[in-house]
């Protein structure tokens, strides 16, 4: 009887230890593909509305294809649609919901240093008006190297200029290309 108690009690206590545990939360936006990555720099500022309909923020970003992320909600929950314009001139917008949040995910294009500007159109439900934000990007290339091929493709100058070489059974005739001055 001692031994069967001893053992229950051990097995409760290890049991115990099983129980479901809420995941670790990681700070920062939310990613529910898996994937994406960050920039190394990417600080956004506070979401201030300049009139009713319309937000405006400002982001600091690496273009080092990470990505940046604002997070906007329609008072608690997610805007029902979205859309992009105008788009970036030097980087790519993917919107999407998730968790009650609309997610407004910037990458900047690889190695490109400048400003950058892009603005999404939120639309609350059918028949509401809908806000815009304003998103003004400043994008740096602070350490981001670009690697350079192996192999590079030929010139069509240098093409032109290289000899053919041509076999008519006995005889090898060399010809050279014409170029043109």
């Amino acid at each position: 009887m001692r031994l069967s108690s001893a053992i229950l009690v051990a097995a409760t206590a290890v049991l115990a230890g099983c129980q479901n545990k809420p995941a670790l939360q990681v700070a920062g936006p939310p990613d529910p593909f898996g994937y994406m990555k960050r920039s190394a720099v990417c600080q956004v500022s506070p979401v201030k509305a300049s009139e009713p309909a319309r937000k405006a923020t400002t982001m600091s970003v690496r273009s080092d294809d990470g990505n940046c992320v604002v997070l906007l909600q329609d008072g608690e929950h997610a805007y029902t649609s979205f859309g992009v314009a105008p788009a970036p001139e030097h980087g790519k917008v993917f919107l999407y919901n998730h968790n009650d949040h609309t997610v407004v995910m910037y990458t900047p294009n690889t190695a490109y240093a400048g400003p950058d500007h892009f603005g999404v159109t939120l639309i609350r439900g059918p028949g509401q008006p809908r806000d815009t934000l304003d998103v003004a990007a400043t994008v740096d290339a602070t350490g981001v190297v670009v690697p350079t091929p192996m192999i590079t493709a030929p010139t069509p100058a240098a093409a032109a200029a290289k000899s053919t070489t041509k076999s008519t059974g006995k005889t090898t005739t060399r010809r050279r290309a014409k170029t043109t001055h």
